[in-house]
């Protein structure tokens, strides 16, 4: 049985016992921040997913007629923008883009970031140094800076930035994991396993991986609103994702000359990103607080 199961597999309540994952629901349901992140975070994805159904209007079609339509104008319910395309419509398909890049990125970033910090820190001496210092190099340099260095030399395309986002972000993952896994590896269910004859990549696989999977998720929402962030500085910057091709980023450099004259242009999209990436960060610390036993509140 793993250390984690051994520990928190049930825990005792005035006058019964519930499993590990029901209180974790409970105390995530008591961090209401992160319970309404839940819901934004569920309607911004509806919105993406059925962004072809819920737009009233084909987000690249131009319409000299309706430049800078005002919001609440008929068939604009958020106004149009400089080319008299329908915000509302780039608004979601923009969203599309911007949370597949996000999710993407963060799927990038988990992988990388735990697979060098399990090896790091399962096999310590040598490795671990060669890993670390690598690791903080990397973490040494903006990832903005990287980004935009890599965005010089790479077609921007939905593809290439995830996989930039995503290597240029897994640093801290690393550290977190090889924290863990360190203090793990000595832990007596992987001493047993190491006597039993278990191979490396099994005790990593079976035993020391599983109980790495709270701070994990931690790190995976965070990494989710990192990479959406990222996405728009570079989008917002010209590097990133092109036109006719939607994202909140780009959204954003196209509006930055028409704020004065018409702020909802810019206002929408930075509102989405805004909304975004709060959600993912409360969504990342209501797990946090409910996967760590050390937050466990008895009630009264």
């Amino acid at each position: 049985m793993s250390a984690h199961a051994a520990t928190v597999g049930t825990l005792a309540t005035p006058g019964a016992r519930r499993t590990f994952s029901g209180v974790v629901l409970a105390r995530f349901v008591r961090h209401r921040p992160a319970v309404v992140s839940v819901a934004l975070i569920a309607a911004l994805g509806l919105g993406a997913v059925f962004a072809d159904r819920l737009s009233p209007r084909d987000p690249i079609y131009i319409d000299i007629g309706h430049k800078f339509a005002r919001p609440l104008t008929r068939g604009h319910l958020l106004g149009g923008d400089e080319l008299g395309r329908d915000v509302l419509s780039r608004l979601l398909h923009a969203g599309r883009v911007s949370l597949s890049v996000g999710l993407a990125a963060m799927a990038v970033t988990v992988l990388l970031g735990a697979a060098v910090g399990a090896v790091a820190g399962y096999w310590g001496g040598l490795v671990d140094v060669l890993l670390l210092r690598l690791t903080d190099a990397m973490l040494s340099f903006p990832p903005i800076f990287m980004l935009l260095a890599l965005a010089a030399f790479v077609r921007p395309s939905l593809a290439s930035m995830t996989v930039m986002i995503g290597v240029t972000s897994w640093m801290d993952v690393t550290r977190m994991v090889r924290s863990q896994i360190l203090t793990l590896r000595e832990r007596e269910f992987v001493l047993g396993a190491r006597a039993l004859g278990a191979p490396a990549s099994r005790i990593l696989a079976r035993h020391l991986l599983p109980n790495t999977v709270g701070i994990i998720a931690v790190a995976a929402t965070l990494a989710v609103a990192r990479a959406i962030l990222l996405e728009s500085y570079v989008s917002y910057l010209g590097y990133g994702i092109q036109p006719p091709l939607a994202s909140w980023g780009n959204m954003l450099n196209n509006a930055q000359s028409y704020f004065a004259t018409a702020p909802w242009v810019a206002i929408c999209p930075g509102v989405m990103i805004t909304v975004a990436v709060t959600s993912f960060n409360f969504l990342g610390d209501g797990l946090r607080d409910a996967l760590d036993p050390r937050h466990v509140r008895s009630r009264a």
